[in-house]
């Protein structure tokens, strides 16, 4: 089975977290195929910056931090930005901008559609995202 990560369940993964273990622990088991949006690429190093700046981690730690996700680059299965990606965010917003949905989170979100009608568990931890999945009938796991 194919698990699609946002950029915050990701960010798990490489900076321990609330929630990274049960995370680690459910992806061991049941999952052989990770996905991210191509847009993951850039969010993760802004949150690794992000946690620089609120002082939770280092200048050091950030830099091996993004060092180790992209030699992992080639394990993950990439989704493409393309037109296609974009006019579906564009028709999120419209369907979901009055719920609070933003322009990288509507391209995280029509990512992961572009996966719906196929065999993937979706994971963010964001709750407007898991919130908004669920209405779109993606299998969401809650962490």
């Amino acid at each position: 089975m194919m698990a699609f990560l946002d950029s915050s369940s990701l960010l798990k993964l490489y900076h321990f977290e609330k929630d990274s273990s049960m995370l680690e622990n459910y992806l061991e088991t049941n999952i052989e195929e990770l996905v991210l949006s191509e847009l993951t690429f850039i969010e993760f190093r802004s949150a690794i910056w992000r946690k620089v700046r609120m002082k939770e981690i280092d200048q050091e730690l950030a830099n091996k931090v993004i060092t180790y996700f992209d030699d992992d680059f080639d394990s993950y299965k990439w989704i493409k930005m393309n037109s296609e990606i974009i006019k579906t965010a564009a028709g999120l917003l419209m369907k979901y901008g009055a719920k609070g949905l933003r322009t990288l989170d509507s391209l995280q979100f029509a990512s992961a559609l572009y996966l719906k009608n196929q065999s993937c568990i979706f994971f963010t931890a964001d709750k407007l995202l898991n919130t908004l999945f669920m209405e779109e009938k993606l299998e969401v796991v809650n962490f």
